[in-house]
């Protein structure tokens, strides 16, 4: 029985050196002379210890997945594919964080698992699944050897990692297999969520660990804390991550990963930005589906080279001059790419992109292509111009740092893609209304402001190439039905510098009605959660230009009817005040209490204001505490909070 034990630890450590720490120290023949040793004894004596390596092999098939319920929550991940959006979240975290530090790490591509540990040992291992509760994997991950069977840490403890299958194992399989595997994310998520453990084993995934999810002893303080427990523990972990002390940092850091991602043998699609600090985190709290500390940066798929042709300029909405590369064709993420942008001036001249050169496009979220550099340069290669007129209109070009601006609002393609937007599906969703109709009717029925659209009759529309009686009842009864509309869509219909979806929905929420928006200092739009310096100024300076005014009071005499879908006050304890949660509850959880507040009446705010009536601050409460008592905002503890619900 001595020698079981002797055997199994040193198995056990053999493994780790090997699937954990890529660093054998002995043999594969040294280990598997060990392994049937132990095969024999655990035969002839009829005992199996519970950490025993012969219990990693693929079992039988089972029957079906049992569903089991995480001991906390498991959140996704809120995406940006955009500087703009990582900015946006920068904004977001700094309104709750003075100056905060974050962490940077790959976000692989594989299924999310979960591992449950009680008293040091191994107990089950199951998917993400809804986030509440996922299936249970433990006889698949049972085959993986990349995580220890027991441990030091002798609580409860969920630890959570990402199953992904080498690139470099995947083409092994795949010369053997009568099946073969496309990609990496698949054979991973295949290998886990498969009945029959022996072709999880046969397939050779790992796990690579990120997060500690719960602990019995309460939460660890950082995200680096994260990462060394997960170490200490004997998990695998991937060797990068990095602390960065503020937003430069970070996108140095996504840069980092982005140029050395292509030389991983793991598939990895972007990275993951965390706050670092748990009682950050807290003070942040989650939303329904993701957490607000946290935000992953998504990579493109797919590059490819092409050679520029020409570059012609296009004018947007806003005016800004965008050029556009037309490009020899290439095939790129399963299309056939004629032409590809750069996002101004500035842009192209440090790429380097003059036509005639070989450029590195990437495709950019499944739109339009961008050029990333030029590569290199023929003696036939000629600079492109930068041009002192708008090529449209004539108007003497603006220069705005790197941009370019075309002056005049009245520009042909600036009131093409102003009513393009606006009748767009998130906006006012007058269906049939394209970019190409709205050319049209620039040029026939001369469109030149969003509020004509609801005086042209039918004759008019009959007067268009194309239009017959069944267009233009679509087209008119779509313009007529946008007429009452949620107040947030017509804000961002409008048009306004900065006001996206988000800060549209935060906007109708908080002033009710647009006279309330129109009389909204700066100050009091920045107290807003989704609303940053430019944003409020763009706001300001939208309702401060009188032929906005002219625009807005023309579409409401047309008809144009904004509501707010008001939520019922409830008629709890809560009702009629907006309250302010800030430090560490013991109790509660952010998220729960919030939802409680809010079924009770109250209106949950991420920042104390002078509108704020109550402050519920748990431990370490910082800054809001401070401006709440400033203010003279009342305060009560935890305790008290219990006391007001019990």
């Amino acid at each position: 029985m001595d020698r079981i034990r002797e055997l199994i630890e040193i198995l056990n450590k053999w493994a780790y050196e090997y699937y954990v720490l890529d660093n054998p120290s002995v043999p594969d023949r040294e280990y598997d002379k060990l392994y049937d040793e132990l095969k024999s004894l655990e035969e002839s004596t009829g005992r199996v210890d519970f950490d025993s390596p012969t219990k990693r092999v693929g079992g039988e098939p089972i029957k079906g997945f049992v569903r089991h319920a995480h001991i906390s929550r498991l959140y996704s991940l809120d995406k940006a594919v955009t500087s703009d959006e990582l900015d946006a979240f920068f904004t977001r975290v700094k309104k709750v964080v003075a100056n905060p530090a974050y962490t940077v790490e790959y976000k692989f591509d594989g299924l999310t698992v979960c591992l449950t540990y009680k008293n040091g040992k191994f107990v089950r291992a199951t998917t993400r699944g809804n986030g509440v509760e996922g299936e249970d994997v433990t006889a698949q991950c049972l085959t993986i050897k990349s995580f220890p069977m027991s441990i030091a840490y002798l609580g409860t403890v969920e630890v959570q990692g990402e199953a992904v299958i080498r690139l470099s194992v995947l083409e092994e399989y795949n010369k053997t297999a009568k099946e073969q595997l496309k990609n990496a994310r698949n054979a991973a998520a295949g290998a886990i969520r498969n009945l029959d453990p022996k072709i999880t084993a046969e397939r050779k995934p790992e796990i690579l660990f990120y997060n500690v999810n719960y602990m019995s002893d309460g939460d660890l303080p950082t995200q680096l804390a994260h990462f060394e427990f997960l170490k200490e523990q004997g998990f695998k972990v991937f060797p990068f991550l990095r602390h960065c002390n503020g937003e430069t940092e970070v996108k140095n850091a996504i840069d980092e990963i982005e140029a050395e991602r292509k030389n991983l043998d793991v598939l990895t699609d972007g990275a993951v930005v965390k706050l670092d600090s748990t009682k950050e985190r807290d003070a942040l709290g989650y939303t329904d589906k993701f957490p607000r500390w946290a935000i992953a940066y998504k990579f493109e798929a797919e590059e490819s080279e092409t050679v520029v042709k020409k570059v012609v300029w296009q004018v947007g909405r806003t005016g800004k001059l965008t050029p556009l590369a037309m490009v020899e064709p290439v095939e790129l993420a399963g299309a056939t790419v004629r032409k590809a942008t750069l996002n101004n001036f500035g842009d192209l001249t440090r790429k380097g992109v003059k036509v005639g050169s070989r450029v590195l496009i990437r495709r950019s979220n499944e739109v339009i292509p961008e050029i990333l550099s030029a590569i290199d340069h023929t003696e036939g290669s000629v600079n492109v111009v930068k041009p002192d007129i708008c090529p449209f209109c004539g108007s003497k070009i603006n220069e705005v740092g790197a941009n370019l601006f075309c002056p005049n609002k009245y520009c042909p393609p600036r009131v093409v893609a102003k009513i393009e937007h606006f009748a767009s599906k998130d906006a006012m969703d007058i269906e049939g209304l394209s970019e190409k109709t709205a050319a049209l009717m620039y040029d026939e029925l001369e469109l030149r402001n969003c509020s004509q659209l609801y005086s042209y009759t039918r004759e008019d529309f009959a007067k268009l190439d194309g239009f017959k009686k069944r267009k233009i009842d679509n087209i008119t009864g779509a313009i007529e039905k946008s007429k009452r509309i949620p107040l947030e869509r017509f804000l961002l219909a409008l048009g306004i510098d900065g006001v996206g979806k988000v800060a549209a929905k935060d906007l109708a929420r908080a002033f009710g009605n647009l006279e309330n928006l129109k009389c909204a200092t700066r100050e009091r739009l920045l107290e807003l959660e989704n609303v940053g310096e430019i944003t409020a100024d763009g706001i300001t300076g939208w309702f401060a230009d009188e032929n906005n005014l002219k625009e807005l009071d023309a579409l409401l005499t047309a008809g144009v009817t904004p509501f707010v879908a008001v939520k019922p006050v409830g008629a709890g304890i809560f009702a009629g005040q907006f309250v302010v949660l800030t430090g560490t509850l013991q109790d509660f959880k952010r998220s729960d209490a919030q939802k409680i507040i809010e079924s009770l009446g109250g209106e949950c705010q991420s920042s104390v204001t002078s509108k704020t009536t109550l402050v519920i601050a748990g431990e370490s409460a910082g800054s809001k505490l401070d401006k709440a008592k400033k203010l003279g905002i009342n305060v009560i503890d935890e305790q008290a909070f219990k006391a007001m619900l019990s």
